[in-house]
């Protein structure tokens, strides 16, 4: 099959069509989901003094959750592709549940990097959405779908951050894993009465399933790609977000972590793109709409660096590495899911597994640039990263 063939128009296993309701429940889902991911993100600090250890020893909480996710991409979301989706999400929802219970109640460090851990390892139900919704999508719509169930999801990301800084800031970090729990619970009873059935027409063994993706990998050079792209991205991403808790904790800002959960806000404007690029996606060159939201997040990085002292800069900056980062994960949602729409699913998991180990490196990486390197250290990790999977782009355009 050529790497632009197009979606196919069928619905597996005969579903109703996606109305706008049903979208936008998926986009809420995908959002309230990811979320489980962030909570943490500007409570560290937080968690830290609770456990009396450093910006070292907590960032690993961050990187047990990507890593947890990229392990549980690997296992279970390819299972979108065999197996009915309505039934996967329902258990995968009752087990983060009672993953967030185990954060919420851990004790000492390694309980919370377990629970942590199997927080990302559950925390998948929006990789089996987004998929879904490209094959519940009427023809020509399926990249405007994937853009508003990835709006959602980004949402959840930049947002989550906000929630988090103000429920944990105000009642503590255990209420936010608590209050998270609740909601996983709430969401599994009602996408298990709204979603409708989805039987996928593949019929392949699990261990074929898995085995399958080294082969759609050595096919596509669009998925080799987009994967590394999409890897160097969201490790600068992780590596801004990491960090920024301990930057505008000290001078010249001050601000407490409630303060740095809204930042969320800023990110979430534009995160608002997405469903526009999603758009632009069924119209016309994903290439050079990725290349030019690439150079979008290179300007963050040099607003960060050269003004991060000053508000201004630091707001703009957001703005941008949001839009540039959650923009070009969903134009290259649309070129990659029209090259097997069979295989969807198996496609979703080699570029998002990819896409959140380049994630929980750049978690890491974070708190190792901010304790060794300061502000400097962390814009340049972030900076080289995203430099990274500019040259990426660069050198497919050239080899073509």
């Amino acid at each position: 099959m050529s790497e632009h063939a197009l979606p196919s128009t069928a619905a597996p296993g005969g579903t109703t069509a996606l109305s706008r309701g049903l979208l936008l429940l998926m986009a809420l889902s995908a959002g309230m989901t990811v979320a489980n991911l962030y909570y943490n993100q500007p409570l560290l600090a937080d968690i830290g003094r609770s456990f009396g250890v450093g910006p070292d020893s907590v960032g690993l909480i961050s990187t047990c959750t990507q890593i947890g996710y990229a392990l549980g991409m690997f296992l279970f979301v390819p299972l979108g592709d065999i197996k009915e989706r309505k039934g996967l999400i329902t258990v995968l929802l009752a087990l983060v549940c009672l993953s967030l219970i185990g954060v919420a109640t851990a004790q000492n460090l390694p309980w919370i990097y377990i629970a942590s851990l199997a927080v990302g390892v559950t925390t998948v139900v929006p990789q089996i959405l987004v998929p879904l919704a490209a094959t519940l999508a009427a023809p020509g719509e399926s990249g405007k779908a994937v853009g508003t169930v990835m709006s959602g999801l980004l949402l959840g990301i930049l947002l989550t951050r906000t929630v988090s800084g103000l429920i944990g800031g105000t009642w503590g970090w255990r209420v936010m894993y608590a209050v998270a729990a609740a909601a996983m619970l709430a969401l599994l009873v009602l996408l298990r009465v709204k979603l409708p059935t989805n039987r996928p027409s593949a019929e392949l063994r699990y261990g074929q399933l898995l085995a399958s993706m080294g082969s759609l990998v050595k096919r596509y050079a669009t998925l080799r790609e987009s994967a590394l792209i999409g890897a160097a991205n969201f490790a600068a991403f992780s590596v801004f977000w990491t960090a920024l808790a301990f930057y505008i904790e000290g001078p010249p800002y001050g601000y407490s972590s409630r303060i740095a959960g809204l930042f969320g806000l800023v990110g979430a404007a534009g995160a608002l793109g997405a469903p526009i690029v999603g758009r632009m996606a069924d119209r016309f060159r994903t290439e050079r709409i990725i290349g030019v939201l690439l150079a979008l997040n290179v300007l963050s990085f040099l607003l960060f660096g050269a003004w991060g002292g000053w508000l201004w800069a630091l707001i703009a900056g957001v703005l941008l590495m949001d839009l540039g980062v959650q923009g070009t994960q969903v134009a290259n949602m649309a070129r990659i899911y029209a090259l097997e729409p069979a295989a969807r699913s198996r496609i979703n998991t080699v570029q998002m597994v990819t896409t959140f180990l380049g994630g929980a490196i750049g978690s890491s990486l974070g708190s190792f640039a901010w304790n060794h390197g300061g502000w400097r250290g962390v814009c340049l990790a972030g900076g080289g990263s995203v430099l990274f999977g500019f040259v990426v782009w660069a050198l497919h355009r050239v080899r073509r």
